[in-house]
């Protein structure tokens, strides 16, 4: 998932992988994050936006860093091509797989995170698409809360 988000930031002469890349290459690598949609229309739209911006439609974006506020802005060379805000959905979903005693995250986990920061250019993807994020990110608690009571 990563190497795609990584890929397609690339291809659309992104100078850093942001939370959007994540969003658009999770949904398309993970069948659990696409069932979290609740049905198709409200993905269709997610995935026709993000499709646009691929292709252009989001050039406002291209060539500026995508900065939540959710951490600081700091220089770390191992963060290069990432924006802060997606550092920060990664370092939080770490965080959920961890709180339920996992080693690593699942996409539901970023998908979580990605949806938790109401800044970021995931959740204005979301929004655009017609996705209520919070309502998402309730939706996935749900989910991982029933499979951890199935496991355990």
């Amino acid at each position: 998932m990563l190497t795609g988000a990584r890929r397609r930031a690339l291809r659309d002469g992104d100078r850093q992988i942001d939370t959007a890349h994540l969003l658009h290459s999770l949904i398309e690598a993970d069948p659990e994050v696409r069932e979290a949609f609740d049905g198709g229309p409200q993905l269709a739209r997610v995935l026709g936006y993000l499709v646009q911006r691929s292709i252009g439609y989001g050039l406002r974006w291209q060539g500026s860093i995508e900065d939540s506020g959710a951490v600081p802005v700091v220089r770390d060379p191992a963060a290069d091509g990432w924006s802060p805000a997606a550092l920060a959905a990664l370092d939080d979903a770490l965080y959920r797989a961890a709180s339920r005693g996992e080693d690593r995250a699942a996409g539901l986990d970023l998908l979580a995170a990605l949806a938790a920061d109401a800044e970021s250019r995931a959740v204005e993807v979301l929004a655009r698409g017609g996705v209520d994020a919070r309502w998402l990110a309730g939706r996935v608690a749900g989910v991982l809360a029933a499979e951890e009571s199935r496991r355990g």
